[in-house]
């Protein structure tokens, strides 16, 4: 017997055990594809399957509903895949051992892929079941949405009739998000010229900091670790004399350097830690609230490599405190919302470069292309080039929006009280969708999921039953 077998409502719950059986982690979504294609074909929907795995499945209009505009349901279904330390199952292979305690579902050592399994057991619940009063049901299944939303970025859009989107990715109940912002990578590489100079080489270490996510941290003030190595560098040039042989800090664009590090080569060792250790007292104390954990420290080195010149050394100081770095604007539409921001998350030195990764964010494209021209500027004046990579469109904020309103309407009906409305400043599908379908009204949401462990998540029954409640009398109303 399935273990969610007994569980309202029973073709949700039911669907998404029968996902849980089928591998589908980020690029590996074939065998799920075609289960969800198959299913589409065995109900006689209309069935759109790509080379990339996405799936669309069109469901006719319940009776009375014909006249009604269609809408289009979104998700994806791909799902990170991580293990407990000590498990054993092959996740490229194995369906997941589900439990339930009490109001929680979660996978017997591993995570639960509830993000966004839920939408695609959803989505079946609606398709199968034509007695649900609904328009024609559009439901887009994406892949590889979880490394870069890449399903949707390539998604053929022309067979959806829809320009109202309700997309169910979000994991808190209760908040309605109804923008995001776009992105552009940044890759910037800065030539360098080595040559010898003696003296002691220092390792110099920036530790401690709070770090998080470059979209939804970003405005929060914490330090960037790579930032602050920049400030300590052209600092301590007034200081002693020096030569850098390497900087590094981070290797992900969309995560806040937590550390960062450089050698050098000085003569003046003494004065070079004293320095440093100025340059610590002062930022500890500068970010004593957003960072406590802060640390500067200055150890013996080592390395065989020449130290860079006078003038490259100077150039990497100018780069790492010239780049401009995180809340660039704020909305004038919805307080408290960054706008537009930038994260120098990745940065690294090769024999003849230096390399920095930066991840530019707008939910407006005009001030998207602004920074990231900026950071261009910059790099042709160093003698340095730039390459921008995975551009992304934002969602923007619509002032006039049916959809939100209908949802705001039923949820404050259904619970008594007013749910949370927001952009967010970080990418989601939904952007992809805006761009291709002008016009686009569109809202996320979705059950509250929590992580345990970053191995482990959970699913909470009732808030997928007051979901799926919210979802059946939004789609009733859309007559």
């Amino acid at each position: 017997m399935d273990v969610l077998a007994s569980l309202e409502p029973r073709r949700v719950f039911h669907f998404f055990e029968e996902l849980t059986k089928i591998p589908h982690g980020s690029r590996h979504t074939k065998a799920v594809s075609d289960w969800l294609a198959a299913f589409g074909r065995e109900r006689g929907l209309e069935v759109h399957q790509d080379a990339l795995n996405n799936v669309i499945l069109v469901g006719p209009a319940s009776p009375g509903y014909e006249q009604a505009a269609p809408v289009i349901f979104q998700g994806h279904m791909d799902m990170v895949c991580e293990k407990a330390p000590g498990c054993t199952k092959d996740m490229e292979k194995e369906g997941l051992d589900l439990e339930v305690s009490g109001d929680e579902i979660t996978a017997r050592g591993t995570t639960l892929g509830a993000d966004d399994g839920i939408a695609v057991a959803m989505g079946l619940a609606l398709l199968d079941d034509l007695s649900i009063p609904r328009p024609r049901l559009e439901v887009v299944f994406t892949v590889d949405e979880e490394i870069g939303m890449l399903g949707a970025v390539d998604l053929d859009a022309g067979c959806l009739e829809g320009r109202r989107m309700i997309n169910l990715d979000s994991e808190e109940e209760g908040v309605f998000t109804v923008g995001c912002a776009g992105g552009v990578d940044v890759n910037c590489i800065l030539p360098i010229h080595r040559e010898a100079f003696a003296g002691t080489c220092l390792e110099i270490k920036i530790s401690g900091l709070t770090g998080g996510h470059s979209g939804a941290e970003i405005g929060k003030g914490r330090a960037n670790a790579d930032m602050l190595l920049g400030r300590l560098l052209l600092q301590l040039d007034r200081e002693a004399l020096y030569r850098l042989v390497e900087v590094e800090g981070g290797t992900k664009d969309n995560a806040i350097p937590r550390e960062a590090r450089a050698l050098v080569i000085t003569p003046e060792p003494e004065k070079f830690q004293a320095g440093a250790a100025a340059f610590g007292k002062a930022v500890q104390e500068e970010h004593r609230v957003t960072d406590p954990g802060l640390q500067v420290t200055v150890e013996p080195g080592n390395t065989e490599e020449l130290p860079m010149d006078r003038l490259s050394t100077e150039k990497v100081q100018c780069l790492l405190t010239s780049l401009p770095s995180g809340v660039q604007a704020m909305s004038p539409e919805l307080a408290g919302m960054v706008q537009t921001s930038l994260n120098l998350g990745i940065l690294y030195t090769e024999k003849e470069q230096v390399c920095a990764g930066l991840l530019v964010r707008s939910s407006v494209e005009s001030q998207k292309e602004m920074v990231a021209e900026r950071i261009e500027g910059l790099l042709r004046q160093l003698g340095g080039q730039t390459v921008r990579a995975g551009d992304y469109p934002g969602w923007a904020y619509r002032t006039d929006s049916p959809l939100r309103d209908l949802f705001v309407q039923a949820y404050r009906e259904q619970y008594g009280k007013e749910p949370k409305v927001e952009a967010i400043h970080a990418g989601v599908e939904c952007g992809m969708f805006a761009a291709k379908l002008p016009g686009l009204d569109c809202i996320s949401l979705g059950p509250t999921l929590t992580e345990i462990h970053t191995y482990r998540e959970t699913m909470h029954i009732a808030s997928v039953q007051r979901t799926w409640k919210l979802l059946l009398e939004v789609l009733k109303r859309m007559k």
